[in-house]
Order: structure tokens, then C-alpha cells, then sequence
């Protein structure tokens, strides 16, 4: 602690349990409330704030930023900052932190998990057991295999390039997608999400949430994929056009997907309860404890390099003010 005062850092939406736990423990921060408590609240306090701590959604959108004229630095946990207004901080000069590398291998492993239970149908293998099907209706249908095949990563960046390693134990051709080539990376490069699904059995989705890729993966990139072809996202459902998702899957117009990330969540669309080709996680991607714990002890490290500091230690987006609290 630097003796700064607790109103001066604010809690914004429902902190993940552990880095509420964790902060908690170290710090009084107040809540920012929701419905008519806000505004009276903001007309006293806003003022100052100068350091948000949040974890997910709801978030803290452009017209919250607004609201804190001197707010400096954002700190969240999680590695995905979509759930921020970035480009509304950059304008402001403040500063985001996020939660990298901590949870690449635990959201690698998930991928893994998905790929092995989507294409191998262990979900449903497991269900058919337990429904009796077993004895009724005789040997489970055949599946795929995952050894061996050609697999596209959208987004080869930490946790994309976990996956990959991951893969290669399984014999896998890798290839992916990014804005830009990676020098020096041995896998191929596909110019475009397109042509990436084209030449793939499947397609692994590990971009970054930001609205750069809103519906990166769209209709056309789903029916390069093919009818043979799997999805897997472990990203954020937004990178994903779900209507097209949801309409291919059905018309068997794509082989299988593996979801742990929805756009409405935690709502799910209830033609994708009803397919038996789908596996659906809920959000579960780095949901082990002790990833989480090391990523709320990551940010909370940054909030207490920033009021010791005025620097962050993972910063998204810099600040501009850099000096000590206080």
C-alpha cells in the first residue's frame, strides 16, 4: 500500500472471484453501482478516481471514461481487453493493463480439449453410455481422428502458438493467420482467414476480441471450411458471425465446432443445445485456480506498480502520465 486514498481507485463490474479474493485483501476499493445510485455517485466521487480495477464484462465502455475526467489507468484481469473502450483510453492518455502469458498453456489446453472432444465425440460418446445406448442400440458411430491433420490457427500469437506446440505431439501440419507474417516461424503462412479454412480439416480461432475482428471468421470463411471442415473458437464469440455458424452447422454444411465463447454470454442459441456435432464450454478457457490466482496476482501487480510508479507492468496501452502516485 502507498497510503493513497481508497477513493481515488474504483471497482467497476463483478470482479472474477479470485481477484476479488485477492484484492480484497489488500486494498478497501469502492464499487461503482449500478442504476440510479450511479449518477449521484459519479457527481461526488468521479472526480477522484484515477485508476479502474475490472475483470471482464460489463466492462468500461467510452461513456464511462467520460465520466471520470481524471482517470489515468485501467487495470484488468483477464487477457482480453474487448470488454474496454482501448481506443477511447488511447485518447485520453490512459493507461490498460491486461493479464498475458499467465494463462496461455491453461487456454491451449482447453483448445486441445475441444479439438479431442469434438472430432473424437467423446461429449457424446460419454452421453450414449449413460442414456443406455450402449445395450440398446450397439457400437458408437466412428469418428474422426485428430492425428495427423492439417490444422489453421487464426491468431498465432501466445496462446495460438501454445496450441500449436501442442499439436505437433499429434503429428499435425500447422499453418495460420495473422495480420502480418511471423519471421522466422516454421509454420506456413495462409494470406487470408480464407484461404487459411480452405486448406485446413480445421480451424482454430485465437485472435484477440477487439472490434478489428468483429466477425472475422464470416459466412465466407465458414463455407471455405467446408463440410468436412471443424471450427474451434476459444477466443471471443464476436470473432465469430454466430447466425452463420448456427445455420451451417445445421445444414451440415460444416463437419463439427468446438465453443467455449459465445456472443451473448452466457446465453447460448438453442439450435446449438440441439446439435450432437457441437461441444459448448462455459467460457471456461483459463477457469483453473491456479491460473486464475496468477492472474489476479498479475493485476494486482500492476495496480500496485502504477500507484507506487505511475508505470504498469503488462500495459496494453501505455499511459501518458508516468509518476508516482499520489
Amino acid at each position: 500500500m502507498t497510503g493513497a486514498k481508497t477513493d481515488a481507485v474504483l471497482r467497476i463490474g463483478n470482479l472474477e472471484p479470485t481477484f476479488a479474493a485477492e484484492l480484497a485483501a489488500r486494498y478497501d476499493i469502492p464499487a461503482l453501482p449500478d442504476g440510479p445510485q450511479r449518477a449521484a455517485f459519479l457527481a461526488e466521487h468521479a472526480a477522484d478516481v484515477r485508476v479502474v480495477v475490472t475483470s471482464g464484462h460489463p466492462g468500461v465502455d467510452a461513456t464511462t471514461i467520460a465520466a471520470l475526467p481524471n482517470l489515468e489507468a485501467i487495470v484488468n484481469s483477464g487477457a482480453g481487453v474487448d470488454a474496454i473502450d482501448v481506443e477511447a483510453a488511447k485518447r485520453r492518455g490512459i493507461g490498460v493493463s491486461n493479464t498475458p502469458d499467465v494463462l496461455s498453456d491453461t487456454v491451449a489446453d482447453t483448445a486441445l480439449g475441444l479439438i479431442l472432444m469434438t472430432l473424437r465425440r467423446f461429449g457424446a460418446a460419454d452421453r450414449y453410455v449413460r442414456e443406455g445406448r450402449w445395450a440398446r442400440d450397439g457400437q458408437f458411430p466412428y469418428a474422426r481422428d485428430v492425428s495427423g491433420l492439417q490444422v489453421g490457427i487464426l491468431g498465432l500469437g501466445r496462446i495460438g502458438s501454445a496450441i500449436a506446440t501442442r499439436l505437433l505431439g499429434f503429428d499435425c501440419a500447422i499453418a495460420y493467420h495473422n495480420r502480418h507474417r511471423i519471421d522466422g516461424s516454421p509454420y506456413r503462412y495462409a494470406q487470408s482467414p480464407a484461404e487459411l479454412a480452405e486448406s485446413v480439416d480445421v480451424l482454430v480461432v485465437a485472435t484477440t476480441g477487439d472490434h478489428r475482428n468483429h466477425k472475422l471468421v464470416d459466412r465466407a470463411v465458414l463455407e471455405a471450411l467446408g463440410p468436412d471442415g471443424y471450427l474451434i473458437n476459444i477466443a471471443r464469440g464476436s470473432v465469430v458471425d454466430q447466425e452463420a455458424l448456427v445455420e451451417l452447422l445445421a445444414g451440415g454444411a460444416l463437419a463439427g465446432a468446438g465453443l467455449d465463447v459465445f456472443v451473448d454470454e452466457p446465453h447460448v442459441p438453442a439450435e446449438l443445445l440441439a446439435l450432437d456435432n457441437v461441444v459448448l464450454f462455459p467460457h471456461i478457457g483459463s477457469a483453473t485456480a491456479r491460473t486464475r490466482r496468477a492472474m489476479a496476482l498479475l493485476a494486482i501487480r500492476n495496480l500496485d506498480s502504477y500507484l507506487d510508479s505511475g508505470e504498469l507492468v503488462t500495459p496494453v496501452v501505455r499511459p501518458r502520465r508516468s509518476h508516482p502516485f499520489g
